[in-house]
């Protein structure tokens, strides 16, 4: 490593100008950034690394372009993802060795604010590409909602949002087509750190949900939800009966803890079966420190037809690290154990344990652009029929995209 120490005063206004060798490099404190940076110049310079090695001394971001902004309270936006990965898998990267457009995605918000009392509001939100159809309300297979507004074998779209939400200090309740509060991972590109999902959120967790939904405020470190939806990822139509619900606490400034469930009828297939039972999901957020971000995440589903078989039997158990070394650039890595019965092996309930380990890096170059790389190792043990390319029992996968925000 190369030394890097401050040497004096320097022209820009900053209080120590430093050096690597016998080369000024920047200023510390803000390592070469411009002076009239908006939104401040983060970096590993504090122990001289950051000056020294290129693309992680200097990180000045200014505010994302968007496309209409803010109007009357209502905001206007949306990304589009582009991205390419060597392996199949069987959730939504499962269409290898090809450019793809994941998501063209527009949404439109008017977010309420209850803190001078009773405020309505609402959000809905449109996806074109190659998450469309694992993003539609496949919960009712009969082309109602947005089910069959498929383009092609892969392409599609979907409208995985339509509601109104109404507040009143501490409480809100949410009327429509909204996404699921279970899980940590989600459908939305730019929310999720990976490129490639975990098997649990694929396969053991709801996208969206059609009903009511309230939260409410108890404290600044407590909030409970609770409501009634008609099933799993379906339309504007009865295709179950859940209660869902669960509560976020902040039991330290360090760590939340959130627990997430839904009970009750998840829906019913062409041929007139009904799934119920039971899944719940607990997601630990730990900040290690400043820059290091710990998640651990346990799901369980327990469900069985309408004789009393099995339908599916799932246990996940989810583990992320996501080091942030600027604004620009953060590192991740995340391992997940999947324990499956009735989702894999076509009904013969054998199960198998599927294991992923996947590293990944974000890394922003512009505040309008995420550019997510990652390499994926999955494995299988047991059934292996139906997981990886070809029934492998192993699999290496080399992924990226890029999001482009507006």
């Amino acid at each position: 490593m190369c030394g890097c120490e401050p040497v004096g005063g320097c022209d820009t206004g900053c209080e120590n100008e430093v050096t690597c060798g016998c080369e000024t490099v920047g200023c510390l404190g803000d390592c070469g950034c411009n002076a009239g940076c908006d939104s401040g110049c983060d970096s590993l310079c504090g122990g001289g690394l950051g000056s020294c090695l290129p693309g992680l001394g200097d990180c000045c971001l200014d505010d994302p372009y968007t496309l209409f902004g803010d109007v009357c309270g209502i905001e206007v936006g949306g990304w589009a993802s582009i991205g390419y990965h060597t392996k199949a898998l069987p959730l939504f990267n499962s269409r290898p060795d090809n450019v793809q457009l994941h998501q063209a995605w527009l949404y439109a918000e008017k977010a309420i604010d209850t803190s001078c009392g009773f405020d309505i509001g609402g959000r809905i939100d449109y996806v074109y590409g190659t998450d469309g159809p694992d993003t539609q309300a496949f919960g009712i297979d009969n082309g109602h909602w947005d089910n069959d507004w498929d383009n092609g074998g892969d392409y599609g779209h979907a409208i995985p949002q339509l509601y109104t939400e109404m507040g009143y200090g501490d409480l809100s309740v949410k009327v429509g087509h909204f996404f699921t509060i279970i899980g940590w991972e989600v459908v939305a590109a730019p929310d999720n750190f990976f490129y490639s999902h975990a098997y649990t959120m694929y396969n053991s967790e709801p996208f969206t949900h059609t009903g009511a939904l309230a939260t409410y405020n108890v404290s600044d470190d407590l909030s409970v939800f609770g409501g009634y939806t008609m099933g799993w990822d379906s339309g504007f139509e009865d295709n179950g009966d859940n209660f869902l619900g669960g509560f976020s606490a902040g039991l330290t400034d360090d760590l939340t803890l959130t627990y997430a469930t839904t009970i009750g009828r998840f829906g019913e297939d062409n041929a007139g079966g009904v799934e119920q039972g039971y899944m719940h999901s607990i997601v630990a957020d730990y900040a290690v420190s400043d820059n290091l971000q710990y998640i651990i995440q346990s799901d369980l589903l327990d469900t069985e037809d309408e004789t009393g078989a099995t339908a599916r039997d799932t246990f996940g158990i989810n583990q992320y690290l996501v080091y942030s070394v600027n604004d620009c650039l953060s590192l991740g890595g995340r391992f997940e154990w999947y324990q499956n019965e009735g989702v894999f092996d076509d009904g013969n309930n054998t199960g198998s344990d599927v294991y992923a380990l996947t590293t990944g890096i974000n890394y922003r170059p512009h505040a309008n652009v995420l550019i997510r790389p990652e390499v994926r190792w999955d494995w299988v043990d047991g059934d292996t029929t139906g997981i990886l390319e070809n029934d492998d029992d192993d699999q290496t996968t080399f992924g990226f995209d890029t999001i482009f925000t507006f």
